[in-house]
C-alpha cells in the first residue's frame, strides 16, 4: 500500500506544473492554475533565508558564589564536566557510560574525561536506552556509583520500566536487603529553538508519579554542578535532567571544587509581595523577565521561586509564599494536561485555599506534540505569562 501510495504521489506530481508565481504585489503557487499558497506583499520581498531568535528569554547570571571557594568561568555544559571530574577523582567507584560519551557526548559534557580516568571508567554503551540504565541499575546494586547518560530526555521512555519498576522499588522490594541508590541518569532537556518532536520534550510529570527515585532541574551552571554532586551522592535513584538551551548560553562563575546544593529545596530567588511565580529549569529566565515587567509596567511585586527538586518537591516554600501573596502563577515548558503545575497548584489549593486572592494559574504548553516551526507559539514565553500575572491582579 505504502508503495503504490508513492508511486501515486510521484505520477501526480511529475504531471503538475507550478504556476502563478510572481514576486510583485501578490504571489501564488499552484498546480494547473489552481493556487495553493498565497503570499502577502511582505513575505513575497523577504529573502529566502531569514534569522530566527535563538532564544526566548534573556539569560541573567546569579552572583558568583563565595561560600564555595575558587571559582572558573563555566557555562552549563563545563559545570556538569566538573562535577563529573570531581567525582571521578574523589570516588574510585565511579564510573560513566552512555552513547557517544567516550568521546565527550554529543554536547561534549564528558569532554576529556576517558583521557583522564581511562576506558574502564568513562564507556560507550549501545544505543539502548533501556539497557544503559538496567546496566546502570547493576552496577550500583553491585556497588559502584553509577552516572548513566540518556543522550536526550525524549529517548528516556524505553527505558521507562527500568527507572520506575526497578530502580525505583529496588529497596522496597528487598526490604532495604539491596537497593541502587548510587544511580544517577542524566538527560538533556528541553526545548531548544530548533528540536521538534524528538529533540524538545520535558517528560519531568511522567517520573514525579512514581516512589523512589527523585528528580532535579537546575537553572544554570552553579545550580547544576551543586545539584548534580548532591544527586551523585544521594542514597536513592535521582533523574538528572539538565536543560539543554542553556548548555552554552549559562554562562557563570562555579566554584572548581566539589560542593552541594540540598535536594527538595526551593529557591526564592526574588521576594515580592502581590503574585508567586513558580517554575524550574530554563523558565525560570522566562518569569525573571515576567516580574521585571510585573514591576515596571504594573507596579506588581512578584516573588520568584525556583522549585530546583520536582520530586520530592518543597510544598513549605511555595505555601508559604502564597499565603503572603495570595495569588500564584506556575509556568513550565511541558504540556498543561497532567503537567506537575497542576500537582503544585492542587496541593496550594488544598493548603492555601482561605489565603487565595484569585484562581491558580498555569501557563504551560498545549496539549500537542512539541512543534517544530510553531515553537514560538507553543512554548510559554514571557508575554503569555505576563498576561496571566495582569489576570491574576484584576480578578
Amino acid at each position: 500500500m505504502a508503495a503504490a501510495a508513492r508511486f501515486l504521489v510521484r505520477g501526480a506530481v511529475s504531471k503538475a506544473s507550478i504556476a502563478n508565481v510572481n514576486v510583485g504585489a501578490q504571489s501564488s503557487f499552484g498546480i494547473r492554475g489552481q493556487p495553493l499558497l498565497r503570499l502577502s506583499p511582505s513575505c513575497a520581498s523577504k529573502t529566502k533565508t531569514q534569522r530566527r531568535n535563538a532564544a526566548h528569554f534573556t539569560y541573567h547570571p546569579d552572583p558568583v558564589p563565595t561560600e564555595y571557594g575558587p571559582t572558573a568561568k563555566m557555562n552549563l555544559f563545563q559545570s556538569v564536566t566538573s562535577a563529573l571530574d570531581n567525582t571521578l577523582a574523589s570516588d574510585p567507584t565511579a564510573v560513566i557510560f552512555g552513547e557517544d560519551v567516550a568521546f565527550g557526548g554529543v554536547f561534549r559534557c564528558t569532554v576529556g574525561l576517558r583521557d583522564k580516568y581511562g576506558k574502564d571508567r568513562v564507556f560507550n554503551t549501545p544505543l539502548c536506552e533501556q539497557g544503559i540504565v538496567g546496566f546502570g541499575i547493576g552496577a550500583a546494586v553491585a556497588g559502584a556509583t553509577a552516572i548513566a547518560e540518556i543522550q536526550f530526555a525524549d529517548y528516556i521512555y524505553p527505558a521507562f520500566d527500568q527507572i520506575v519498576n526497578e530502580a525505583a522499588k529496588y529497596r522496597y522490594r528487598s526490604g532495604n536487603l539491596f537497593d541502587c541508590g548510587n544511580l544517577t541518569i542524566r538527560a538533556p532537556w528541553g526545548c531548544v529553538g530548533h528540536g521538534s518532536l524528538y529533540h524538545s520534550q520535558s517528560p519531568e510529570a511522567f517520573f514525579a508519579h512514581c516512589p523512589g527515585i527523585k528528580v532535579v532541574i537546575p537553572r544554570g551552571p552553579v545550580q547544576c554542578k551543586g545539584l548534580l554532586l548532591s544527586c551523585i551522592a544521594d542514597q536513592n535513584p535521582c533523574i538528572f535532567f539538565e536543560p539543554k538551551i542553556l548548555y552554552r548560553a549559562a554562562v557563570e562563575q562555579v566554584p572548581t571544587e566539589a560542593y552541594t546544593i540540598p535536594l527538595s529545596q526551593a529557591e526564592v530567588i526574588q521576594e515580592g509581595s502581590d503574585v508567586t511565580l513558580v517554575a524550574w529549569g530554563t523558565q525560570i529566565h522566562v518569569l525573571r523577565e515576567v516580574a521585571n515587567m510585573a514591576q515596571e509596567k504594573l507596579g506588581v511585586s512578584c516573588e520568584l521561586i525556583d522549585l530546583q527538586t520536582i520530586l520530592p518537591w518543597d510544598t513549605e516554600t511555595v505555601c508559604k509564599s502564597v499565603a503572603k501573596t495570595g495569588r500564584l502563577l506556575i509556568s513550565h515548558e511541558a504540556p498543561i494536561t497532567g503537567g506537575f503545575a497542576a500537582e503544585i497548584s492542587s496541593t496550594v489549593q488544598e493548603e492555601c485555599f482561605l489565603n487565595l486572592e484569585a484562581p491558580i494559574a498555569r501557563v504551560c504548553g498545549y496539549d500537542t506534540p512539541f512543534p517544530h516551526i510553531f515553537e514560538p507559539f507553543y512554548i510559554p514565553d514571557k508575554w503569555k505569562c505576563f498576561d496571566a500575572v495582569k489576570k491574576l491582579i484584576s480578578y
